[in-house]
Order: structure tokens, then C-alpha cells, then sequence
């Protein structure tokens, strides 16, 4: 009867290392369940590059029909990109008519479970901020997502449950870019970096040392059924 019970404590630690481990390393794909922005190359004030706003979901399962992207201060020229799995309307309202949203409609809807992209050319203003926020309207056959908080100082912008999409203007070196309120918008590069070091280290290493208990288990499990035959 001990051995019995010895067995199935070690074979349920076993499963429940598995399943921590299962849910830690998920985590971080959660976390990031978000409309993002990246930079194809340098994105400097000064300069000029291609931004990609991606998302790989829907609206609580329902697919994607719309992006409506709102332009910050510190551009000196948008351009969205042609593409045919869009529509693209243009708005200005900005100084001198410069363009303020840019509404991306899906020639068919975008299914929950693929990946969609929305592109456009931006020039950067010499003064531009450090951080550029790009608030996203996501708008679905049911219902929509506003992607539009935005860190405070000494905010965690991890914390944020619907964060807007940053994209962090670096040196020419560099090609700043940010998957979705990965720093405040008036943060630096460097500090974006700092907040993303610790959400993303964490989860993983807490991964592993699930993996690691869940294997130990099952091995003790294994072994004592085999001393018990």
C-alpha cells in the first residue's frame, strides 16, 4: 500500500512539473497576443523606413476586417503601401494636411487563427521623440480591440492589458522597432530595453525549471513501478 501510494505521488508530481512548465513557457505567447510594429531597417529621426503593423489574431475568435492606425507627431511623411488584401483610406488632419489615420479594410476577412500585415512608408522628423506611439483600432466582424495604452513613467508596459504599438527611434545603426508597448512614448531605446529584459528572461527560466521538475518526476514514477513488478 505505501509503495502504491509512493508511485502515484511521484507520477502526479511528475505530471504536475509538466503541466507548469507547459503553462510558464505559454506564457510569454500570451503576453504577446498583440498588434505590434516593426521597423524594415534604421528608424531615426531624420531618416525614412518601412513600418509593418502585424497581429495574429482576431477579436476573441472573430476574424479581422479592419486596422485603423492613427498617426503621432514626429512624422514628417506617411505612405501607406499597396496591397491587395487591403483597401486603404487615407485621412488628413494634421499640420500643413498631413496625413492623421490611415484605415486598412480587408478585401476578406482575416480568420483568427492567420497572421495579418499592414504596411506603410514613414519619414521621421528631424525632433522626432524617441518613442512613437501608434494607437490600432482593431475592429472585427464581432467586435473590436483598441490598442491604444500607453506606459506612464515608471510604468511596467508589460502591465498593460491592450498596449499600443511603440516603435523606438534609435541611432542610425540601428533599426528600432518595438512589438506593441514595449516602452513608454516618451521613453528611451535603452529604457525599452530594460523593461522587456525582465518579462521575458522570468517566464523562461521558470519554463525550464518546470521541464526539469516534470522530467524528475516522471523518472522517479517510471523507476518505482519498476522496482514494484
Amino acid at each position: 500500500m505505501t509503495n502504491t501510494r509512493s508511485n502515484r505521488s511521484k507520477t502526479a508530481l511528475g505530471a504536475f512539473g509538466v503541466a507548469l512548465a507547459a503553462g510558464l513557457v505559454l506564457a510569454p505567447v500570451a503576453a504577446s497576443a498583440h498588434v505590434g510594429v516593426e521597423a524594415d531597417g534604421s528608424a531615426a529621426p531624420g531618416g525614412e523606413t518601412t513600418l509593418t503593423f502585424g497581429f495574429s489574431h482576431g477579436c476573441d475568435g472573430s476574424p479581422t476586417t479592419q486596422l485603423v492606425v492613427e498617426m503621432p507627431d514626429g512624422l514628417s511623411g506617411v505612405h501607406p503601401v499597396a496591397d491587395p488584401a487591403w483597401d486603404i483610406e487615407i485621412e488628413r488632419g494634421g499640420d500643413a494636411g498631413r496625413v492623421s489615420t490611415v484605415t486598412y479594410t480587408a478585401t476578406e476577412a482575416i480568420p483568427d487563427e492567420l497572421r495579418g500585415e499592414a504596411e506603410m512608408v514613414v519619414g521621421f522628423a528631424d525632433d522626432a521623440a524617441d518613442a512613437l506611439a501608434f494607437p490600432v483600432e482593431q475592429i472585427c466582424e464581432d467586435g473590436s480591440t483598441s490598442w491604444s495604452e500607453i506606459a506612464e513613467d515608471g510604468q511596467d508596459p508589460h502591465e498593460l492589458e491592450s498596449p499600443a504599438p511603440v516603435l523606438s527611434l534609435a541611432g542610425d545603426d540601428a533599426a528600432g522597432h518595438d512589438h506593441g508597448g514595449a516602452a513608454s512614448a516618451s521613453g528611451s531605446s535603452e529604457d525599452a530595453a530594460a523593461s522587456e529584459q525582465p518579462s521575458q528572461t522570468l517566464p523562461i527560466t521558470l519554463g525550464v525549471v518546470g521541464v526539469v521538475l516534470g522530467a524528475a518526476g516522471l523518472v522517479a514514477g517510471i523507476a518505482a513501478n519498476r522496482r514494484r513488478s
